[in-house]
């Protein structure tokens, strides 16, 4: 039988420092399978863009312009990576309890509707106050939303990947009730949204640009993962549920209580973003302002295998590809053709991943 000794972290080998995860990624036979995996997803889709007469060079260039080769392009990029890393540390966190969390999308709007409460009843507030007070409001909203799917899963053995979806279509119904009901604003032009927020409600934004002070609080939250993962016994506790939670169970640990915490914590980050999208972006509170995030952070969390360093890098490259979906819009596709090359590169990523396992095996 299992001991509590043999399962927890004694600080050794479980310990890596940032620079010796960035190294190892870098020098990795995994970077490797990904470029290759990234290489065959943009020839298979240029070979798509043959197929509806287009031309692929011409298409990649004009994505590259838009995005990379463009200032306004660049700022786009840093507002997508923004939710793409809080939702992806939305999935990754439930991953290492073996949890399967698709519920981003309701826990942004139930993260945006907790912290559109304090900014519409305490907008008065010093900002240097009232912005930690929303912050904590964004994530304690995400927390109970993922908090209640964890909770299902553990009294009633409910199927998380389920209960987590189908709760994003209640959480989108409360947003819709409270927009077109009592916080709707009156003294506007009769749209479905609340009055605007105050200033001292507002993230502070860089020059002209749409970036806000959230990419420093969604690398925080990467920074956080990372240590949580490898420098705490909690974070190796909740590896090793994941890994066999009968051993888990009878060396004294609580599955339940990990997967309810891992859940709340996941939700935590995506209710982050959805106070991050009202107070820098949006200003007021407006239905479907999740805007796919979290099934797009679902895709970058298994495409970087859940790694942190990993997961700005997807982030990054997916945030590219979805800016760019404008510039295929203006050859004359619709931009959700993005979604078609994202799509192509988790097929040829996790086929690369299983062929990988094969070959060990």
């Amino acid at each position: 039988m299992a001991t509590q000794a043999e399962l927890t972290v004694d600080g050794g080998a479980e310990r890596q420092s940032v620079l010796g995860t960035l190294g190892g990624w870098l020098g990795s036979r995994d970077l490797r399978a990904f470029l290759i995996a990234l290489g065959l997803a943009l020839v298979a889709f240029a070979g798509l863009l043959l197929l509806l007469g287009k031309d692929p060079i011409a298409i990649y260039v004009a994505i590259y312009n838009g995005t990379l080769g463009d200032s306004y392009g660049w700022g786009e990029i840093v507002v997508k990576i923004i939710p793409f890393i809080l939702c992806a540390l939305a999935t990754a966190i439930p991953a290492k309890v073996g949890l399967v969390n698709v519920g981003g999308e309701g826990q942004i709007y139930m993260g945006a509707w907790l912290a559109t409460w304090v900014a519409l009843n305490f907008g008065d507030i010093p900002g240097p106050l009232l912005i930690p007070l929303l912050i904590v409001a964004g994530c304690l909203g995400g927390a109970l939303w993922g908090g209640l799917v964890g909770w299902m899963r553990a009294r009633f053995s409910l199927n998380e990947t389920i209960a987590s979806l189908l709760l994003n279509y209640v959480a989108a119904l409360i947003i819709d009730y409270f927009v077109h009901g009592p916080w709707k604003d009156t003294s506007g032009a009769n749209w479905p949204y609340t009055a605007e927020f105050s200033e001292n409600a507002r993230l502070a934004t860089f020059g002209s640009t749409r970036i806000s002070i959230g990419i420093f609080l969604a690398l925080a939250a990467v920074g956080l993962y990372y240590w949580l993962m490898n420098y705490t016994r909690w974070g190796y506790n909740l590896r090793v549920v994941g890994g066999n939670p009968e051993a888990a169970r009878r060396s004294g640990l609580l599955p339940n209580r990990y997967i309810v915490i891992a859940m709340m914590l996941g939700g935590a980050m995506a209710g982050l973003y959805g106070m991050i999208e009202i107070t820098a972006i949006q200003g007021r509170l407006r239905g479907g302002i999740g805007g796919g995030y979290g099934y797009i952070g679902f895709l970058v969390a298994w495409l970087a295998g859940q790694g942190p360093i990993g997961i700005i890098v997807m982030a990054a490259l997916l945030a590219i590809l979805s800016v760019g979906g404008d510039a295929i819009q203006l050859a004359g596709l619709p931009s959700s053709t993005t979604n078609i090359l994202m799509a192509l590169i988790l097929f040829f990523v996790l086929g690369n991943q299983r062929k990988g396992l094969e070959v060990k095996g």
